[in-house]
């Protein structure tokens, strides 16, 4: 079998977001407060992923499962429906010992909190219901 015949796949997640959250979050607080909650949970959001992600690589799932609940939390509380929802799949997987489904969530939750934390503008009007 040539390598001709090898097709390279790049799977692109849509990612749904409920605008929600953060609107209660600016009717509450008023923009400028708001601006800083918001920007201090998105940066909390991307350093739990970041620790996730070497967790992962050095393959230490002591408490895996407690900081994947911990970033649904997060990923909820921001309207990020798609993250939370991913991230429930891959505790599910851990829960269960599936290795194989393991690694293919997890490629998936890193490919949603990519686009999940992305700042073009274009994706967050494409994706805010």
């Amino acid at each position: 079998m040539g390598t001709e015949n090898v097709v390279a796949l790049r799977p692109k997640e849509r990612v749904r977001q409920d605008a929600e959250p953060i609107a209660t979050i600016y009717r509450n607080l008023g923009t400028s407060s708001a601006e800083q909650v918001v920007t201090r949970a998105l940066a909390e959001l991307a350093l739990t992923m970041a620790g996730l992600a070497q967790q992962v690589r050095a393959h230490d799932m002591g408490d895996l499962m407690r900081q994947l609940r911990r970033l649904q939390r997060m990923a909820e509380n921001l309207g990020m429906v798609s993250l939370g929802l991913v991230a429930c799949d891959l505790r599910d997987c851990l829960d269960r010992g599936e290795v194989t489904a393991f690694s293919a969530v997890w490629a998936r939750l890193l490919r949603i909190a990519e686009r999940s934390l992305s700042s073009d503008k274009e994706l967050l009007d494409q994706t805010f219901s």
